[in-house]
């Protein structure tokens, strides 16, 4: 998530409105406190296809720069699933 964001060249503010969400919502994505699902999710994979950034169920690397893991594919904005 991290890793699309930045490859966007993106705050997590302009991320977040872009999608409507809340930029806490972003960060806690980052986190992996939550994981986005739903319409969010769908947008998310939309904006990775278009830059050709990784994101999703067919992107190699579960992790971006910094170590982090990566949300992908269907999550929720409730606890993440294993």
């Amino acid at each position: 998530m991290r890793a699309l964001r930045r490859r966007l060249n993106m705050t997590q503010r302009e991320m977040a409105d872009e999608l409507g969400a809340r930029q806490q919502t972003i960060s806690e994505w980052e986190t992996g406190a939550y994981r986005p699902r739903g319409v969010s999710a769908r947008a998310l994979l939309r904006m990775a296809e278009e830059s050709g950034a990784p994101y999703g169920a067919g992107a190699s690397d579960s992790r971006d720069a910094d170590g982090v893991p990566d949300e992908r594919g269907e999550g929720g904005e409730g606890p993440p699933r294993g």
